[in-house]
């Protein structure tokens, strides 16, 4: 008869890691009743970044993501500071145009009088 081949969730997959870390790959397995090549595997897994094993656990691949994604949200911040400047610019010389025309306005309906 074939053995039953058990399903295990993300987060469970994730806590093993994280124990196996711990205590060790073997000692982890027996004591999570897991075989010790599944757990070997999924540390594997963890090490190389296809197990998302938390915050705490960055592979180089994932370090060099974060660099990656530091260096582009620098370019974005730059990119919204420069358009901050413009629309601050454009936002002046509303209000000194819109002052101007409200004078010229007074100015029109004074001499209508």
């Amino acid at each position: 008869m074939a053995k039953k081949q058990r399903k295990y969730d993300m987060e469970y997959k994730i806590q093993a890691v994280k124990l196996a870390k711990e205590l060790g790959g073997a000692k982890a397995a027996s004591e999570l009743g897991i075989p010790e090549n599944t757990m070997y595997a999924w540390t594997k897994a963890a090490r190389e970044g296809r197990l998302d094993a938390g915050p705490d656990s960055h592979t180089p691949q994932t370090a060099m993501s974060l660099a990656e994604e530091m260096a582009l949200l620098r370019r974005q911040v730059k990119a919204q500071e420069k358009e901050i400047r413009r629309l601050k610019e454009e936002n002046e010389f509303l209000e000194e145009a819109s002052a101007f025309f409200a004078a010229s306005r007074r100015k029109s309906a004074k001499g209508r009088e």
